[in-house]
């Protein structure tokens, strides 16, 4: 019996060092285990394992030995876990470089679109530079922050994209807007063939057997090249019938002689003057437009230090802007840069003058120089105040609510109190002083004449007064700047002679210089009266004899500004 246990106690003998040297090894690591768990808070704790548990792994070296195998492969998978996060990071920074890189260059080309504008000073655009430039370091900045958050960095610089591109849009769109209205170098008749209303006619094929009256005693080569136009549009000679003047060929239309007339469509306003409702009874079936090439002498004129005057024309058409059409506002601007003062000298609608080249030294109403174009307006205003006028703008009715409402109303001095008509377009309450008007207010303040003492008058006053609360509003730096927005808005209802570059000139040395500037307002007086005007031939109409005095004060007025002086009595607009 003892000889068989022996073997099985040297085999137990055998064993144990191996054992005692396995289980020293596992016994430190748990030692060290417990010491720290003393250490920690209670709460913390992590539950021990039980003893049977405690055994298994003492006594199995296999089991052991598979738990660091599962630790190690955890711990190879944390570490892959890690590089794939990094990995990400340096995607997610390279994502936000390539949008910093393309906020750069928005950026650039937001400058180049500033330049090509041109209306900016360099200091201006000094700092719009710098500001870029700081938005587009923080961008880059926040690409470099610690543990990859970028996040906030990509949707500043995606936002700042979006606001430079939306601007650079419309910095460009602005930039065509100042093209179309300047650089006007040419004039727009419109030749029209009217029939009765009531007349079965709707366009010029149902009038083809029709007798067709015409005259050619006041733009006679306009009517050839509409009667030339309809034969060749309808293939053969229409029949006409000549008439020694514009108002027997409207009364030939009228009495059934004819059953259609050609004439020029500017004439309507001198029609409507001498037969009652004549638009309402009569239709337009065809119209021939032709252009014609204006002679331009604005180009050499240095607008920043040259005294100039500019002829601003209001005019109420449907249509281009560029059509021949009388002319209701009719106000001759004198600005000297260089002694920042402005004159406004207005004149009546129906001052009674000579129409230079036009009327051979008969008289007619100034308006109607308006339908013989804007250069007949600028010669006949030259001449009666003997001055140069190199420059016009011709100002729709409707772009004057467009520009008051772009520059957020505008306030304007009224000499009376008064409620204006319905033929003003809107019928309101007009305070003695200061009244802010909103667009369609301005206009109907400045249409207004049948309300007010003094009619054309004043209301040629109430006109000046509406362009000096503009000018007022629109010489402040914050409208300059917003000078895109009012160029966009008025874009078709707004044409100047005046280059681009000469605008450009103008705001850009307002923003460098921002000096006040001195307005002196005065207005042209006369007598009313009833004589015969050339364009009409037929009897005659209202029109309004000059007061010499008064022409000989504005044309002093004129010298003392081009001369240099300041005038007194000038409201002060800054």
């Amino acid at each position: 019996m003892g000889k068989r246990e022996m073997p099985a106690k040297e085999h137990r003998t055998q064993r144990r060092p191996q054992d005692s040297r396995k289980s020293q090894d596992n016994r430190r690591p748990r030692d060290s285990r417990r010491m720290q768990d003393s250490r920690k808070p209670q709460g913390n704790r992590r539950p021990e394992k039980s003893r049977r548990e405690l055994e298994e792994v003492y006594y199995n070296p296999a089991k052991s030995m598979a738990g660091d195998r599962r630790g190690a492969g955890t711990n190879k998978k944390s570490s892959g876990n890690r590089k794939e996060t990094a990995r990400k990071g340096k995607k997610k920074d390279v994502l936000g470089l390539i949008l910093a890189g393309l906020q750069g260059l928005v950026s650039v080309v937001f400058m180049v679109m500033l330049f090509i504008l041109d209306m900016l000073p360099i200091e201006y655009l000094g700092i719009i530079a710098v500001i870029l430039l700081l938005l587009f370091g923080i961008t880059l900045a926040t690409q470099f922050r610690k543990k990859g958050r970028h996040i906030g960095g990509k949707i500043f610089s995606f936002f700042i994209m979006i606001l430079l591109l939306f601007a650079t849009y419309y910095i460009g769109k602005a930039n065509g807007a100042l093209g179309k209205i300047s650089g006007g170098s040419y004039k727009v008749d419109n030749m029209v063939v009217a029939v009765l209303a009531d007349d079965g006619a709707e366009k010029i094929e149902d009038a083809a057997s029709y007798t067709f009256g015409v005259q050619y005693a006041m733009s006679g080569d306009d009517v050839r090249s509409a009667v030339a136009d309809i034969n060749e549009k309808l293939g053969t000679e229409i029949q006409t019938v000549e008439y020694g003047s514009l108002s027997e060929q409207a009364q030939a239309l009228h009495d059934g002689q004819v059953q259609a007339i050609i004439y020029n469509e500017g004439y309507t306003g001198i029609l409507e003057e001498a037969f009652e409702n004549y638009s309402k009874n009569v239709k337009v079936i065809y119209q021939h437009s032709i252009k014609k090439e204006l002679d331009n002498t604005a180009a050499q004129v240095e607008v920043k230090k040259d005294t100039f005057s500019v002829f601003i024309s209001g005019i109420d058409v449907f249509g281009p802007i560029e059509t021949n059409s009388r002319s209701d506002v009719n106000i001759v601007a004198t600005i000297n840069p260089t002694t920042h003062q402005i004159l406004l000298t207005t004149t009546p609608r129906d001052y009674y003058v000579e129409i230079p080249g036009i009327s051979g030294g008969q008289k007619d109403k100034l308006t109607h120089a308006g339908i013989y174009g804007v250069d007949a307006s600028m010669r006949t205003l030259s001449q009666l105040y003997d001055t140069e006028i190199p420059f016009y703008a011709r100002v729709n009715f409707t772009s004057l609510i467009e520009i008051v409402d772009q520059l957020g109303g505008v306030d304007v001095e009224s000499e009376f109190a008064f409620t204006t008509s319905e033929d003003s377009g809107l019928v309101m309450d007009v305070a003695q002083g200061t009244n802010h008007f909103n667009g369609q207010q301005a206009l109907a303040f400045s249409r207004e004449r049948q309300n007010i003492e003094g009619g054309d008058n004043q209301r040629g006053k109430n006109q000046q007064a509406v362009i000096t609360g503009l000018i007022k509003k629109m010489i402040s730096p914050a409208m300059l700047v917003n000078a895109n927005g009012i160029i966009n808005s008025v874009s078709g209802n707004v044409e100047t002679n005046m280059s681009q570059d000469q605008i450009q000139d103008l705001i850009k040395d307002q923003l460098a210089q921002g000096k006040a500037w001195n307005i002196y307002s005065v207005a042209a007086a006369g007598t009313g009266d009833e004589q015969v005007c050339f364009s009409y031939g037929g009897g005659a109409l209202y029109v309004m004899q000059p007061d010499q005095a008064s022409v000989d004060t504005i044309r002093s007025l004129i010298d003392r500004v081009e001369n240099g002086e300041t005038l007194e009595g000038s409201e002060i607009a800054q």
